[in-house]
């Protein structure tokens, strides 16, 4: 087992690096959309019977011609340099991995569902898979075929970490250089200790924890949308490729990158804030892309709480604090304080309130206590078996509900 961390540093390229950039760019888009098109010519060659083509068209090939790989392709590739000086220019490992990505987009289309893959309009980056271990320096980076690249130092090298590899990305910002570093060492489980704590999402409020703490929701999209609705409006008058045209998409490119950085940076933030005094933080297990094609779906993705739990169990195994996602079924319609259940609430409904044992709390704190008690419940044993049914299971009304048992 190795520990994997990407560390982000932004460019100060010369202008002749960034028009090699996006030379190169430009070529790996091209490799991409030749190498699926090829894919495609042969899928569709393949997609009637002998008997039953098109009468208007109809691809034509070889019926022995075997179905395009990467492997094959990359094959083809180093023959087609020897016609294409084009091809010449990039550094052959990174035409590999662009072949390499377009397998990979093949494979989660037969695995996981995925649509059919499609045509490039352009390629934001590519990657040296491949590295030596003295092509990062103090405040430069050293690209294969380019060269030393100066890059803004904002944090410090990890140490005794590899280098595996570089990716360049383009942004309406500028160039950025992502580095993956990986360290072979055994890094045992995070085990369940100190403070627990439960932690329920909702939409009048950000999230709401076990301990009654209250976040509120900032509307990182609302804040620019009426910016963003202005710059669109007169993009629409603009010819497509003037130089108007180009930019206006470049602010309203600056201004989504914006409300992305300030985003994730607040989720930083709140995540380091719940893991300054717990030693273990419990969830909903939630299928947020259903959550997102919902009545509330705008929102939803101006929340980004994918990515929240995303990072908060990235800070979380930083930071040695235990992380789990529980059961999120039924949790506002059970009672924290004696597990009776209280029937569905409406969504204006934001007070919980028990007629059996009369206990009375803010709707979405209640929720982060149920959530507690399915995670201290869950600690050794199966998930699957902490709810059965619409009733929670297995714990007492006088449960300590922030303490570790």
């Amino acid at each position: 087992m190795s520990i994997t961390v990407n560390y982000e540093y932004k460019l100060k390229p010369s202008q002749q690096q960034m028009q090699t950039f996006e030379a190169w760019l430009l070529t790996c888009k091209k490799v991409y959309n030749y190498a699926l098109g090829e894919r495609k010519d042969w899928v569709n060659s393949r997609r009637c019977a002998v008997n039953a083509c098109s009468l208007t068209s109809e691809y034509i090939l070889p019926p022995d011609l075997a179905r395009p790989t990467y492997y094959s392709q990359c094959k083809s590739l180093t023959s087609a340099k020897k016609n294409f000086v084009e091809l010449t220019e990039p550094h052959i490992h990174v035409l590999q991995q662009t072949l390499r990505q377009l397998e990979a987009a093949f494979v989660s289309m037969w695995e996981r569902g995925h649509g059919f893959p499609r045509f490039k309009k352009k390629m934001r980056s590519f990657v040296y898979p491949d590295v030596k271990q003295n092509a990062v320096e103090v405040g430069r980076v050293k690209l294969p075929k380019i060269g030393w690249v100066r890059m803004r130092m904002s944090r410090p090298l990890p140490e005794g970490f590899i280098l595996k590899q570089m990716r360049v990305a383009r942004r309406v910002t500028g160039y950025f250089v992502m580095l993956t570093y990986q360290l072979g060492v055994q890094v045992p489980d995070v085990p369940a200790h100190g403070h627990f704590l439960g932690v329920d999402i909702g939409l009048d409020k950000y999230l709401a924890t076990s301990d009654g703490e209250l976040v509120s929701r900032p509307r990182f999209f609302n804040a620019l949308q009426g910016k963003l609705k202005l710059l669109q409006r007169r993009l629409k008058h603009k010819k497509k490729g003037s130089s108007n045209w180009l930019k206006l998409t470049g602010k309203i490119a600056r201004i989504h990158q914006k409300i992305n950085d300030t985003r994730k940076d607040w989720h930083f933030k709140l995540a380091h804030q719940l893991c300054d005094s717990v030693g273990a933080i419990f969830v909903e297990d939630i299928n947020f892309i259903a959550w997102a094609k919902g009545l509330f779906g705008k929102h939803t993705l101006d929340a980004a709480y994918g990515q929240f739990f995303n990072i908060l169990s990235y800070v979380c195994w930083k930071r040695d604090v235990f992380f789990l996602k529980v059961d999120k079924n039924y949790t506002s319609q059970i009672c924290p304080n004696c597990q009776t259940h209280t029937g569905k609430k409406d969504l204006r409904q934001r007070t919980h309130y028990c007629s059996n044992c009369g206990y009375t709390t803010n709707r979405d704190v209640a929720a982060a206590q149920v959530i507690l008690q399915r995670g201290i419940l869950a600690v050794g044993q199966p998930v699957s078996q902490i709810a059965s049914g619409d009733v929670l299971l297995g714990v007492s009304s006088n449960t300590n509900l922030g303490k570790c048992p």
